[in-house]
């Protein structure tokens, strides 16, 4: 289906109010959702909350048709469960489907590394040129430091960091992927235990970084994530039925000025 950008069109005209059948959702319901829906840009901040409106309008008529309770908020979450609960056919997956899925996707269900880091942070500005500079400098000459004297760690730290972790000398305990931003988290995952040799660079500033201790991950058998598989594959089930009971109520219905996607779905599941 082809999308249409409710952000701007020819000639910086207002565009027309989206409907669904014989409602209409305005501009203003829908700056009111974008909350609710965080993204890089307004645009699709936007677009993310009016199709949300159009799904949650979508399913209000259908229950609507039911006779199911539709007047107020409270009213419409549960109508929305129970016409859900009647209408959708979720298939329960099977013993054999979820060892198979488990098999294909053992990254999904292991246990991750963990490290356990300490860390100075001389705080840099990403777009602060001159302190960036001065602060990898200050950081090859702490790094010059430790390497003749790796017991100073902690009293460095204390002295120099401009991390919260300094009154702890560094320490950030164990840590796994996704607990520290992204491009740190990238550059530890590499890392042998020890001091690293050089400053890393994050939003942040610079990193003087000592992993003390690294348990690698492990694929975990089925047996001990078997209720985690069928809950992932029942997931997928639920989000695909969303997906095409959404479109066919679309088309029933008629939706104008957007069109929902293939993840129609999404914002319904969150």
């Amino acid at each position: 289906m082809q999308k249409i950008d409710i952000e701007t069109v020819p000639g910086g005209a207002t565009p027309p109010p989206i409907r669904v059948g014989e409602a209409s959702i305005d501009h203003a319901a829908i700056a009111r959702e974008m909350q609710y829906h965080p993204a890089d840009s307004a645009g699709d901040a936007r677009g993310r909350a009016a199709r949300a409106l159009v799904v949650r309008e979508l399913l209000r008529q259908r229950a609507g048709q039911l006779g199911l309770a539709v007047e107020e908020d409270a009213d419409i979450e549960a109508a929305i469960a129970a016409l859900l609960e009647r209408e959708l056919d979720v298939p329960e997956p099977g013993e054999e489907d979820c060892r198979r899925f488990h098999g294909a996707h053992p990254e999904r269900f292991s246990e991750p590394t963990r490290l356990r880091v300490r860390h100075v942070l001389l705080a840099a500005a990403p777009d602060d040129a001159e302190r960036r500079d001065g602060g990898y400098r200050r950081g090859q000459a702490l790094l010059e430091q430790l390497r003749e004297a790796p017991q100073r760690f902690t009293e460095l730290a204390q002295r120099h960091s401009d991390c919260p972790s300094k009154e702890q000398g560094g320490e950030l305990g164990w840590l796994v992927p996704g607990q520290t931003v992204p491009e740190l988290d990238r550059a530890l995952r590499h890392l042998p235990v020890g001091l690293h040799g050089r400053p890393l660079a994050s939003r942040y500033g610079w990193h003087l970084v000592c992993i003390d201790e690294r348990q690698e991950g492990r694929a975990l058998p089925y047996d001990e994530v078997a209720e985690r598989v069928r809950h992932s594959l029942r997931e997928r089930a639920t989000r695909r039925a969303l997906r095409h009971y959404l479109l066919a109520l679309e088309a029933e219905v008629g939706v104008e000025g957007i069109a929902l996607d293939d993840d129609a779905a999404g914002s319904l599941m969150q």
